[in-house]
């Protein structure tokens, strides 16, 4: 009921899993990774535990092959399962049950796994890993190709619902947040993958956002930011206001990176913009102001 890949890219490290079923929420379920250790995919009549489990036998230093033979030597229900990992350094391995629904198979090679069940067509996996192996762009890009080739085979034969796409780092850490990358779900949609493209996009945007906020001198505290800084975060604020149309994110920081930089006309038609979308931000923006991280003169005046 459910099509996915698994896959390690060895230039970044990067590890990730993405899947598309008609299931609701599948990415609750089925994909999980671990920075540095390796990424799974339980599906079919999925086993959560799989997921966790899996990943602490490949921590512990088990090749995808053992682990997943480990998890099925115990599992009752293993006819009836599918399950794909891979790691770094340990290849990739997949395992489908003879009592999964047709059509049904995977595909692996060095560094990826394709996987699929109750589809309409078995070229699907094979579909996968072609368009991975030919797809430009990062280890999610990639990924996100890879769901669409299957799609375009005749994806679930049930249809389509929902979509995930989990990719963490290569290096292993003591904070598990600090080793997600994407992390991104479409829980219930009529048309998941071009939603689950839309949102990786916004993704890549808020943690550039985030990375801004957090960077001294740019958007909060002394105006300190070197003019190569300032510039090319303002390329990013702007093609954040493409993706995001009506949505003022963007275009208010854009607007107060501009202020603080000298360029208040500039700044104060962006701020302008942003109110009319969101009048509610004044109170928010005056208190940048009032805190001296926004030039008063960029605001309009109270009131209005």
């Amino acid at each position: 009921m459910t099509y996915s890949m698994v896959a390690h890219d060895p230039q970044t490290g990067e590890l990730g899993v993405a899947i598309h079923s008609h299931f609701f929420g599948v990415g609750r379920i089925a994909g999980w990774a671990r920075a540095g250790v390796g990424a799974v995919v339980t599906q079919a009549a999925a086993e959560k535990a799989h997921g966790p489990d899996g990943l602490d036998l490949l921590a512990a230093g088990r090749s995808p092959r053992e682990a997943i033979d480990a998890l099925m030597e115990g599992d009752p229900g293993r006819a009836h399962r599918q399950l794909a990992m891979v790691a770094p350094g340990g290849g990739a391995a997949a395992y489908t049950g003879e009592a999964c629904l047709a059509q049904r198979g995977h595909r692996t090679r060095d560094h990826v796994s394709a996987q699929g069940n109750m589809l309409v067509s078995g070229r699907a996996w094979d579909a996968m890993v072609e368009a991975y192996a030919g797809s430009g762009g990062d280890l999610a890009e990639r990924l996100v190709a890879a769901l669409d080739a299957a799609e375009a085979t005749g994806g679930d034969a049930r249809g389509v619902q929902s979509a995930s796409l989990l990719v963490v780092g290569g290096p292993r850490t003591e904070r598990a947040w600090d080793g997600v990358l994407v992390d991104v779900r479409v829980d219930d949609h009529p048309d998941p993958l071009p939603e689950l493209r839309r949102l990786v996009g916004l993704n890549r945007f808020y943690d550039r956002l985030l990375d801004m906020l957090k960077e001294p001198g740019l958007l909060t505290g002394p105006a300190t930011a070197d003019p190569q800084r300032v510039e090319r975060a303002l390329d990013d604020l702007a093609a954040g206001e493409r993706l995001l149309g009506a949505n003022q994110e963007a275009t208010m920081w854009r607007g107060v990176l501009l202020a603080r930089t000298g360029q208040i006309d500039a700044g104060a038609a962006a701020l302008r913009d942003a109110l009319a979308r969101r009048p509610e931000l004044d109170g928010y923006l005056r208190q940048m102001s009032a805190a001296g991280d926004l030039a008063p003169e960029a605001l309009p005046p109270a009131g209005t």
